[in-house]
C-alpha cells in the first residue's frame, strides 16, 4: 500500500468516523435528550417522541443517498463527501446550542427533528462516497481490504460517542452530566459541541484529497450518465440488481449489524435493566475487541469471495441468536433468567376484549384494559401468558395465582406489575444479581462482566462478518457511470429501515407476546431471507474490473 493510497483511506475513514460519531450521539443520549425536549408528556410519552426523532434520521437515509448519490455520479466523489460532512457536522453542532421545550417551547422540538432529518440527508450521502471512494483506488484484489476499512468507522463512531459520555458522566456526575449543576453547562451538549471541532479537522483532511481515478478516467472519455436516478432505477436491468443487492445482501448485514451493537444494547438496558455505565462499558469493550474482524473478513472476502463470508455471517447469527441472548440473561441477570423459568404470569381475558398491542413507533394509545395490562408487562420486562377466559368476563393478571388489580393506566401499572414481580421472584430495580461495574476497567476483574463482554463480542464478530466485505460487495455491483447512486440507495434502505428500525419494531413482538426473547426472530427470518436470496441470486465480483464493468457483465 503506497503512502498516497494510505492517505485516501485514512481521509475518507476519519471523517466517516466523525460523521458517525455525531449520529450515534443522539441515540446513545435519547434518554436525557426526550427529558430536555419532550418534557411536556409523561416520562413514557417524551421516551417514545425521542426515539421517533432519532427514527426520523434513519427514515430519511435512503433520500439523501439518492440526492447525493445523483451529484456524486454528475459531479464527483470528492465534492460531494466533502458537502455530506459540512450538514451533518454543523446540524450536530447545533444540537448542542439548541434550547430546551422549558425556554422556548414547540420551536425546540420541531428544530431537533429538522437538525435530525438533515443528519440522516448527509448520512444518506456520506457513505457511499466514502465506499466508492476508497474502492475506486483500491486495486483490483484488494478492494474487500481497502474498503474494510470505511467499515470500522461506524463501530468506531459508535465506540468513540460511547467513550467521550462515559468519560464525561464520571467527571461531571450524574446530575451535573444531565442538568448542569454545578457546572456552566449541561455535560450531556458538549460531545454535540465538540464534533465542530471533529468537522473542522474532517473538512482540512478532505480538502487535501484527489478525485477518484475511475471518475476522472470516466470524464475525460465522455462516458458519464446524464441522468444517473433514470439509468439507475428506470432501467430494469440496472433495478434488478439494485434489488437483489438489497435483498440478497444488506437487509440481512443491517439486522445483523443493528442486533449486535444496537438491540443488544438495548436488551441489556431495557429489558435486563442494567444500568446506563454498566451497558455502556459492556458495549464498548465488545467494541474493542471485536472491531478487528472488519479488516480480517474484508481481506478475507478478497481470497474466498464475498459472498461466503457475508451469507455465512447472515447463517450463524440467525441459527445462534437465541443461546446467545439467553446465555446473556443467565450472565447478567440471574435471577430474571430463573424467574421466567419459574415465575407464572397470566392475563386472563375475554379474547374479544384484546386487540393487538404491536405498536413498533410507539405512538398508539391503548384503552383496553387487557391491552393497557400486557403493554404494561412487556415494559417490565415480565413474561406472560395470555389465557383466554370465558366472555364477557373482566380481564386480570396474576403474579402465581395471585391477582393484581389492572388499572387505568400504564404508567400506575408498571408500577404496580414490578412490586408484583418482585414478590414473584423477578429481581427489583438495582438487585445485587444484577451486573453491575464501577468504571471502564472493572469489568476486567469482574467474572460476571467479562462473560458478558465474551457473549456480546460474538455478537459484535457477526457483525464484523456481515459488514467488513458489503462496500467493496456494493461498489462491485454497478458501473462507474451510477456507482455513486445505485449503491447507496439499497444500502441505506437496509440500514435505515430494515437495520434503524429494528430495535423499536423488535420490542413491539415483545410486547405483542409476552416473551423477551421473541423479538429476534425479526433479525433472525431477515438473515435468513438474505441467505437464500443471495445463495441464488447473488453473483460472486470480487474479481470484477470496476473500470470497465458496464453493469451487465460485458466491457466497455
Amino acid at each position: 500500500m503506497t503512502w498516497e493510497e494510505k492517505k485516501v483511506i485514512l481521509a475518507s475513514s476519519l471523517g466517516t468516523v466523525f460523521e458517525w460519531y455525531d449520529f450515534y450521539l443522539y441515540g446513545s443520549l435519547a434518554t436525557i435528550i426526550g427529558a430536555q425536549f419532550f418534557s411536556a408528556f409523561d416520562v413514557t410519552t417524551r421516551n417514545v417522541f425521542a426515539l421517533l426523532a432519532f427514527a426520523a434520521g434513519f427514515l430519511v437515509r435512503p433520500f439523501g443517498a439518492i440526492f447525493f448519490g445523483r451529484i456524486g455520479d454528475l459531479v464527483g466523489r470528492k465534492y460531494t463527501f466533502l458537502v455530506t460532512i459540512l450538514i451533518m457536522g454543523f446540524s450536530t453542532f447545533l444540537v448542542g446550542l439548541l434550547p430546551s421545550y422549558a425556554q422556548i417551547g414547540w420551536v425546540a422540538p420541531v428544530v431537533l427533528i429538522a437538525l435530525r432529518m438533515l443528519q440522516g440527508l448527509a448520512l444518506g450521502g456520506e457513505y457511499g462516497g466514502a465506499a466508492v471512494y476508497v474502492a475506486e483506488h483500491a486495486p483490483v484484489g484488494r478492494r474487500g481490504f481497502y474498503t474494510s476499512f470505511i467499515q470500522i468507522t461506524a463501530t468506531v463512531g459508535l465506540l468513540l460517542s460511547l467513550v467521550v459520555i462515559l468519560v464525561l458522566r464520571t467527571w461531571m456526575g450524574e446530575q451535573g452530566f444531565q442538568t448542569g449543576e454545578g457546572w456552566p453547562i449541561a455535560g450531556w451538549r458538549i460531545p454535540f459541541l465538540l464534533s465542530v471541532v471533529l468537522l473542522g479537522v474532517s473538512v482540512w483532511i478532505r480538502l487535501q484529497m484527489q478525485e477518484s481515478p475511475a471518475f476522472k478516467k470516466m470524464k475525460e472519455e465522455g462516458t458519464q450518465s446524464k441522468a444517473p436516478l433514470k439509468e439507475a432505477f428506470g432501467q430494469w436491468s440496472n433495478l434488478k440488481m439494485v434489488l437483489i443487492a438489497l435483498i440478497g445482501l444488506a437487509i440481512g448485514q443491517a439486522v445483523v449489524w443493528y442486533t449486535g451493537q444496537f438491540y443488544a444494547l438495548f436488551f441489556i438496558q431495557s429489558i435486563l435493566k442494567v444500568d446506563l455505565l454498566t451497558s455502556n462499558v459492556l458495549i464498548a469493550w465488545s467494541l474493542i475487541l471485536g472491531t478487528g474482524g472488519f479488516v480480517f473478513f474484508g481481506a478475507l472476502s478478497d481470497k474466498i469471495g464475498r459472498k461466503p463470508v457475508i451469507l455465512g455471517g447472515c447463517l450463524i447469527a440467525a441459527i445462534t441468536y437465541f443461546p446467545l441472548f439467553g446465555a446473556l440473561t443467565s450472565v447478567v441477570s440471574p435471577r430474571l433468567n430463573q424467574a421466567l423459568e419459574t415465575a407464572k404470569v397470566q392475563v386472563v381475558a375475554d379474547p374479544a376484549t384484546c386487540g393487538s398491542v404491536f405498536d413498533p413507533v410507539g405512538i398508539r394509545t391503548f384503552t383496553a384494559k387487557c391491552d393497557i395490562a400486557r403493554v404494561a408487562l412487556a415494559r417490565s420486562a415480565v413474561k406472560y401468558e395470555l389465557v383466554p377466559a370465558a366472555a364477557g368476563s373482566a380481564p386480570k393478571v396474576t403474579f402465581n395465582g395471585k391477582e393484581t388489580p389492572i388499572a387505568d393506566a400504564i404508567p400506575a401499572n408498571i408500577t404496580a406489575f414490578t412490586a408484583a414481580a418482585a414478590e414473584a421472584g423477578y429481581p427489583k430495580a438495582g438487585d445485587p444479581t444484577i451486573l453491575k461495574v464501577g468504571g471502564f476497567f472493572d469489568a476486567l476483574g469482574n467474572t460476571q462482566a467479562l462473560k458478558a463482554i465474551g457473549i456480546l463480542t460474538i455478537l459484535v464478530i457477526y457483525v464484523t462478518m456481515v459488514y467488513g466485505p458489503i462496500a467493496a460487495a456494493l461498489v462491485e455491483f454497478f458501473p462507474t457511470r451510477i456507482r455513486y447512486t445505485a449503491m447507496s440507495l439499497p444500502y441505506h434502505i437496509a440500514n435505515g429501515w430494515f437495520g434503524g428500525l429494528l430495535p423499536p419494531t423488535a420490542f413491539a413482538m415483545v410486547a405483542a407476546t409476552g416473551d423477551i426473547y421473541y423479538g429476534l426472530w425479526y433479525p433472525i427470518v431477515i438473515a435468513l431471507v438474505t441467505f437464500v436470496v443471495g445463495l441464488l441470486f447473488v453473483p460472486e465480483t470480487k474479481d470484477r474490473d470496476i473500470l470497465t464493468f458496464d453493469g451487465l457483465g460485458a466491457k466497455r
